[in-house]
């Protein structure tokens, strides 16, 4: 058994104990204010790679979770059929499962060794998984396979935060100069976005709309958007 596909089960375990309902709500301002900020990034980078029209982009999101990114990638007009998602945690893959259309293909297990045919996707996506492996070799394994899977002209569309959490040992920032070893082949253009969490919780209790004035100081984002094209 892979020892680090373990070690990041055992992750997502612990983050299962705790309790986190309210801080994901999505009535929660602090929530749908960053949903809002990151529907809005998508549709920059759409524009900015030229990607449009989407409908008949495939794209493969390593790590899909219970399926709300997917669905969020639907709502920009990409096909359900042309959506893949990949995920590690059973339960998260079931719930994806019952999200999704069913022309939605959904695939569980280890990311780093499936079973897809190389040069195939417009688009393989990650979001907020990178950081979430602590093992250095098998961030490259996996980064190597998602790269395999792009076809030429298409790209890696990398969403993860790039400072470390002191209160969360099982996390770890990847950082931009990160990025650049995982992908050397691939042309970066990085978008900071994303207001820290723990600021974002606290003045969006006072109002909403405080969440884009604290938004507009940089070193406040704790996350980038990277569209890694391939040559």
């Amino acid at each position: 058994m892979n020892t680090e596909i373990e070690a990041i089960r055992q992750r997502y375990n612990r983050r299962q104990q705790i309790p986190s309902a309210t801080l994901y709500d999505p009535l929660n301002p602090s929530r749908y204010m960053l949903y809002q900020e990151k529907r809005q990034a998508l549709i920059r980078w759409i524009d900015w790679a030229n990607l449009a029209p989407v409908a008949d982009k495939r794209l493969l999101e390593i790590g899909c979770g219970n399926g709300n990114n997917l669905s969020l990638f639907m709502s920009l007009g990409f096909q359900p059929e042309n959506l893949v998602g990949n995920e590690l945690i059973e339960e998260y893959a079931r719930n994806a499962r019952r999200l999704l259309p069913t022309a939605t293909q959904i695939l569980v297990g280890d990311a780093s060794t499936l079973k897809l045919e190389e040069n195939s996707f417009d688009i393989v996506f990650q979001s907020t998984v990178f950081t979430s492996i602590l093992d250095s070799i098998f961030q490259q394994k996996l980064a190597n396979r998602m790269w395999s899977m792009v076809k030429p002209g298409g790209g890696v569309l990398w969403y993860d935060f790039i400072f470390n959490n002191p209160n969360n040992p099982d996390v770890k920032g990847v950082t931009k100069r990160q990025i650049h070893q995982l992908f050397p082949d691939g042309d970066i253009k990085t978008w900071q976005l994303c207001l820290a969490p723990p600021i974002s919780r606290r003045v969006t209790k006072i109002h909403p709309s405080l969440y884009n004035v604290f938004n507009l100081l940089p070193f406040l984002r704790t996350h980038v958007l990277c569209w890694i094209s391939k040559p």
